[in-house]
């Protein structure tokens, strides 16, 4: 029986178990590795010896030996080292971290059998600039676009476009007495100009402001296509960003079909990163024209896959894992 290692951690929502019901009924295993449980209560070891490579997983419930799965989900690793600040010494952590998350990441990276996902190609994805870029090359249509840490170049821009929008390049969130408040994109105004000098300690991307006929969000998973829309202009909080009232918009997302040029753009897309998962977003302007935005290299579905008859994208993602749809060629190492 082939075996499937699915890297997440204790808090991740429902699609694990949807993925996993299918990679079973593909009559294969399902291995979890809950990051946020190693090291205090996950052991991992890797052994070369006797011209043989072996690593074994200790979870409280069982042991499993990894290095002869066949494929692996690396869907999130959040909270890796939970608990550990309790238990050492403090001036160790930092050391202790570092090495903690050296040792997943290298063994994830080196994981000899097709991977949905690695640590590497989400550092890759995480540059908006170069998604933006390969868009454009291959004929996405994309908004205008300025990153810049110099508050002038930020300025001419703006007055040149008059409606343009801020956003961060990052999942940015200010932490102040313990509470998280998310950066979510926002319209930038010619009366904000003088507030710009600050961007000469952190950078950001501006857009021109796309007006929006309806907002969709395009999950790819090798190459099935899944396109949902949804008005996001209903909403006064999610007329700019539709994340900032993304809980009332939840019920208002209906599947819908991509022109077929886009569809084969965004595969495209997929094949020039050699990746079988994306979860895209677009925005459709007033005239029809579909702007590319960016692409998710790990982008939450589970609020799509639900309005699926039987929870489709789990599937996809189950059959892709088990090797029963096509995958694009995934290195290993020969």
């Amino acid at each position: 029986m082939n075996k499937i290692l699915i890297i997440t951690h204790t808090a991740d929502n429902f699609s694990i178990e949807k993925v996993t019901e299918y990679i079973q009924d593909n009559h294969c295993e399902v291995i979890r590795f809950d990051v946020d449980l190693y090291p205090l209560q996950n052991k991992l070891s890797t052994v070369f010896q006797d011209g043989e490579w072996v690593t074994m997983l200790e979870t409280p419930e069982k042991k499993y030996r990894l290095d002869d799965i066949s494929a692996v989900w690396y869907r999130r690793a959040y909270n890796i080292g939970k608990g550990l600040k309790e238990e050492m010494d403090a001036k160790f952590l930092s050391a202790a971290m570092g090495e903690i998350r050296n040792t997943l990441f290298g063994f994830f990276e080196s994981i000899d059998a097709y991977s949905l996902g690695k640590p590497s190609v989400y550092r890759r994805l995480d540059s908006k600039e170069e998604q933006l870029k390969i868009a454009q090359k291959i004929g996405l249509s994309i908004p205008e676009t300025c990153l810049t840490n110099n508050p002038e170049e930020a300025r001419q821009f703006i007055l040149k476009h008059q409606n343009v929008v801020a956003k961060m390049q990052t999942g940015f969130a200010i932490y102040e007495d313990g509470v998280e408040s998310v950066v979510f994109t926002n319209v930038v105004s010619e009366d904000k100009l003088e507030e710009l000098d600050s961007l000469l300690y952190c950078p950001m991307q501006f857009q021109k402001m796309i007006q929006k006929k309806k907002e969709l969000r395009v999950t790819i998973v090798g190459r099935d296509i899944y396109a949902f829309e949804v008005d996001s202009q209903q909403f006064e909080d999610a007329k700019v960003d539709w994340r900032k009232d993304g809980v009332n918009l939840l019920d208002k997302w209906v599947q819908t079909e991509l022109p077929a040029d886009v569809e084969e753009k965004l595969l495209e897309l997929l094949d020039i990163y050699n990746v079988d998962y994306g979860a895209i977003d677009i925005i459709v302007s007033p005239e029809d024209e579909y702007y590319f935005i960016e692409i998710n290299a790990a982008g939450e579905f589970f609020w799509l896959d639900k309005l699926t008859e039987g929870n489709l994208i789990s599937k996809s993602i189950a059959d892709v894992l088990c090797d029963k749809a096509p995958r694009r060629d995934n290195v290993v190492m020969v």
